[in-house]
């Protein structure tokens, strides 16, 4: 499979609001790039509601649930409870079969976030932000429940704060050694990253050690800034968390220097304070706004930073977050409104990833466990794992730089379906689709075709079930050949009217699988269909 993904030059460059038509079309491509798979209904609310008020919805960061133990091997906290302030046990044994059950526990929570993220950015927001700050899983599930729930309380947030926060977190600290790093052994690690990852980007190589935007004077004095921070309640037998703590007899007390890009400041010692002292610095560069502006625009919009875009809508981004002191929520909300989001020719340009492509299918057709916690959550393990099969490993990504499909040009997003993992695509496809469904603790998950053809506008009319669909599930429209294609298969070659009485049967006998099962069939079938499809595979 080899999805086109040519893109026309855009028709409109601008970030004024849009205020061009408002149909299922445009409603359908805001909800696909800010959330994980929209249903029917909710595209239908949004022509309803408008592009002002759905985008207000959009960036509301609901209230969630704390991932619940689901796994008796957890020693410390009993089935149905949550474990997030949990000590370890004494024994060594029993402190990594407990760890092991907490980090099930979190996996399933993660997944069950995306697949019950209702009319809400978060998710999408909490993918990126875990990609841009890609500390992996600590060795201890209660540091990186906390990680995430940090970068998730930040997502619209102010980024300078997020940054702060980020620098000092127990489980970053534990990711790029800033837990070692010490007057007597600096490490540079997180110093390089919050440059060249985390901040204002590494530009190109102007000279020894000059990356454009920092230098190797600059990373070093950085490491010496950062010193003196340690991590204390690792798996604890007392304490409810791991912590950040300053030892002031670690920190380089030196006043530090920086190079010509930061105007040559110095940073005197601060003691605990002198690493937000220094943040501050970076962030009066404005390279930072727009740094960080391009990793959003690529998330959202489109991964070709072509000329244009860096001369028109980049700069009006940075600006806006500039004005804003760097918040996050201003910058999305005028992106999401603006006439240059809405340009057809961006429409289909991102290869979904793995996370994208599942709950792509789950949650536009309804879909979901809803067994029992212990069932759930294996379900939702499930889902984490096949996600990791296909490259994208939400807690662990596979460097500090995140997942190559966001940053390696040119193929970006491309790169999700390569030869080995387009086959598991189809294979997951056919498995929750037209198979039994896959085996998780006796039952199985499976998509709920009936719940979602219930869901369509008019689902005893075969010609508007398959618009529905395509509404749903294609960036763009397909050919009129391709649709009489996905009729056919509903139909199973029969005249329209059929269709129309197996439905009218199937819902005026529910709970009759004799009416009911020939409808979940030609459903499922066609859904499989729609999923081996070129055009499913982009948003």
């Amino acid at each position: 499979m080899n999805p086109d993904l040519s893109i026309e030059e855009p028709v409109s460059l601008s970030m004024v609001p849009y205020t061009g038509a408002w149909t299922k079309s445009e409603a359908a491509h805001l909800l696909r790039r800010t959330m994980f798979g929209a249903t029917n209904q909710q595209i239908l609310d949004a022509v309803s509601n408008g592009m002002n008020t759905t985008v207000a919805s959009l960036l509301q960061i609901p209230v969630i649930s704390d991932p619940l133990t689901y796994d008796s091997n957890d020693a410390t906290s009993a089935v149905g409870t949550t474990w997030i302030t949990s000590v370890y046990p004494s024994d060594v044994t029993n402190a990594q079969l407990t760890e092991n059950a907490r980090i099930k526990s979190l996996a399933a929570w993660i997944m069950k976030r995306v697949n019950t993220e209702n009319l809400s950015i978060a998710e999408k927001m909490c993918v990126f932000w875990q990609n841009h700050f890609s500390a992996t899983v600590a060795s201890d599930a209660r540091a990186t429940y906390n990680y995430h729930m940090l970068l998730r309380s930040h997502a619209l947030g102010n980024f300078k704060q997020m940054v702060k926060d980020v620098t000092i977190d127990p489980c970053m600290l534990l990711f790029l050694n800033g837990a070692t790093n010490t007057l007597y052994s600096p490490n540079e690690n997180y110093a390089r990253e919050l440059l060249e990852l985390f901040t204002i980007g590494k530009g190109p190589q102007i000279g020894p050690g000059d990356y454009t935007n920092y230098k190797e004077e600059d990373v070093a004095a950085g490491a010496k800034i950062l010193t003196g921070y340690l991590v204390d309640g690792l798996r604890s037998t007392t304490l409810p968390s791991p912590v950040a703590t300053y030892t002031s007899f670690l920190h380089d007390t030196s006043t530090k220097q920086l190079s010509t890009h930061f105007g040559s400041v110095t940073v005197p010692n601060a003691g605990a304070n002198e690493y937000s002292n220094y943040i501050d610095i970076i962030f009066q560069q404005p390279q930072v706004a727009t740094y960080i502006c391009t990793k959003l625009y690529r998330y959202f919009v489109n991964y070709d930073l072509t000329p244009a875009v860096m001369t028109d809508v980049i700069p009006e981004m940075a600006a806006t977050m500039i004005a804003n002191n760097y918040d996050i929520l201003p910058v999305v909300e005028q992106l999401l409104k603006s006439e240059h989001f809405y340009d057809v020719s961006l429409r289909g340009s991102i290869i979904r990833g793995p996370i994208e492509l599942l709950f792509g299918m789950f949650n536009a057709t309804n879909s979901g466990p809803n067994f029992n916690l212990a069932i759930d959550s294996e379900m939702y393990l499930t889902l984490y794992w096949l996600a990791e099969s296909m490259g994208q490993a939400y807690a662990t990504p596979p460097s500090v730089a995140g997942w190559i499909e966001y940053y390696q040009a040119p193929a970006f997003s491309k790169l999700w379906v390569n030869s080995t993992h387009i086959k598991t695509r189809f294979d997951i496809a056919n498995y929750i689709t037209v198979y039994p469904g896959i085996p998780v603790g006796g039952q199985n998950l499976k998509l709920n075709a009936l719940a979602f053809v219930d869901g369509l506008s008019l689902p005893s009319d075969p010609v508007i079930v398959i618009d529905d669909m395509c509404d749903v599930f294609f960036p763009k429209a397909i050919s009129t050949l391709q649709k009489t294609t996905l009729k056919f298969i509903l139909t199973n070659g029969q005249p329209d009217f059929e269709w129309t009485i197996q439905y009218n049967d199937y819902i005026a006998n529910p709970g009759n699988t004799t009416f009911s099962n020939p409808v979940k069939q030609r459903i499922e079938f066609v859904l499989a269909r729609i999923f081996q499809m070129p055009e499913f595979q982009t948003i």
